[in-house]
């Protein structure tokens, strides 16, 4: 099993940057997909991002070019990298950890883009 705990959101205006960062406790790490994931309210949770245990990348289109997103293997540590950010960003944030049958999320973290 996998424990997640997303950091690092909070309000901002646009155009500014944050980085969010996600722990991760628990066995073998290294072999799960991370993603990260939004969710506002009356609407389903979106794939924002995620990294392959190789290090293979995958972004939404809304965030190709603003958004980057790493790992860290060492320190069981996820981050995402949000730059240029706009209104249209403010959401619940959440980490995950997928290695299929099991997927395991982190409690969230608030992103509030103010215009």
């Amino acid at each position: 099993q996998v424990q997640l705990v997303e950091s690092g959101g909070g309000l901002v205006q646009s155009g500014e940057s944050l980085r969010l960062s996600c722990a991760a406790s628990g066995k073998s790490f290294s072999v799960y997909t991370m993603g990260w994931y939004r969710q506002v309210p009356g609407k389903q949770r979106e794939l924002v991002a995620s990294i392959g245990s190789g290090g293979v990348v995958n972004y939404a289109d809304f965030v190709k070019g603003r958004f980057a997103i790493s790992r860290d293997n060492v320190a069981n540590m996820v981050y995402l990298q949000m730059n240029s950010l706009k209104p249209e960003d403010t959401g619940v944030y959440y980490c995950s950890a997928k290695r299929l049958p099991y997927e395991y999320w982190g409690q969230g973290t608030q992103v509030t883009v103010s215009s």
